[in-house]
């Protein structure tokens, strides 16, 4: 896969994201103990690592300020247990997938994409990548639809933890990362990421005056030349860090399950699982 960003997202990244929005999987985690908001998708996404702590968290999810992560970890654990988060979880995801594909759940496309997926994540390697890893321990599924599920689970988690290095290796905090893909223009609102990632109009403003002191944005926000630079660098370096899955599925097998994944993608968005604009966003 040529493995850009928008193309990751347009094909796979739906395919996985429906769990942080869809009412089966809230419902389902709060019915395991879990308290609403934040709870469900910090726990939920972190409980494969097991029961650890905010600083964990903070540090493998990187640009969510760690003080929102710490008012929910690690008293999510003394509610629910993680592996009776992750039951919960794969549980909400079934049923969120059986509604939102309907009898299509049970399609030969979707038994065929499980398969395709599946395979594409033995090109997956897990040193450096903790949150792939901790989901790559996990025991796979049974049913096709959440195989599929669980496979781009780990193809989602593997990338991101690739970016992340790549976000370290340009000095970039969590919120620097944040200020400065929100000034190349591609789909994150200032307001919508503050809100989101728990992140202060004073801490904003101190991220860009960091930024511009280092000549990554100028006195209007806007990325430099330095700036545009350097956010085309971290994208470079996100595709050479996923390409293992794609160079071992090959050229014909990555094609047909970016094409079926589409499709099944379309699905998804169309029957409704996300707000209005979720996917005009990309990752920070």
């Amino acid at each position: 896969m040529a493995g850009d960003e928008k193309r990751f997202k347009r094909a796979f990244d739906s395919l996985h994201a429906f769990v942080y929005f869809v009412p089966e999987v809230e419902a389902a985690l709060t019915g395991a103990g879990l308290r609403p908001g934040r709870m469900p998708y910090f726990a939920g996404r972190s409980a494969a690592m097991g029961a650890v702590g905010p600083e964990v968290v903070a540090a493998t999810f990187y640009n969510f300020n760690p003080e929102v992560v710490a008012r929910v970890i690690p008293r999510a654990w003394t509610l629910a247990t993680p592996e009776q988060v992750l039951e919960a979880r794969l549980a909400g995801a079934g049923q969120a997938l059986t509604r939102l594909l309907g009898d299509h759940v049970k399609s030969d496309e979707v038994a065929e994409a499980a398969e395709l997926a599946r395979e594409a994540t033995a090109g997956c390697r897990a040193e450096g990548r903790p949150l792939y890893a901790a989901h790559a321990g996990l025991d796979w599924p049974g049913e096709p639809h959440l195989v599929l599920w669980h496979a781009v689970t780990l193809l989602r988690e593997h990338r991101g933890d690739g970016h992340i290095a790549a976000l370290v290796l340009e000095g970039l905090s969590g919120i620097e990362a944040l200020v400065t893909h929100v000034a190349t223009g591609r789909g994150f609102l200032t307001q919508a990421v503050k809100l989101t990632r728990g992140w202060s109009d004073d801490e904003w403003t101190a991220a860009e005056s960091a930024l511009k002191d280092r000549g990554l944005l100028d006195g209007d926000g806007a990325l430099t030349d330095a700036g545009t630079a350097l956010r085309d660098r971290l994208e470079i370096a996100t595709e050479a860090a996923a390409r293992g899955p794609w160079d071992h599925l090959g050229p014909e097998k990555t094609a047909r399950l970016e094409e079926l994944c589409r499709g099944l993608s379309t699905r998804v968005i169309d029957a409704g699982a996300f707000p209005a604009g979720v996917f005009a966003q990309g990752r920070p």
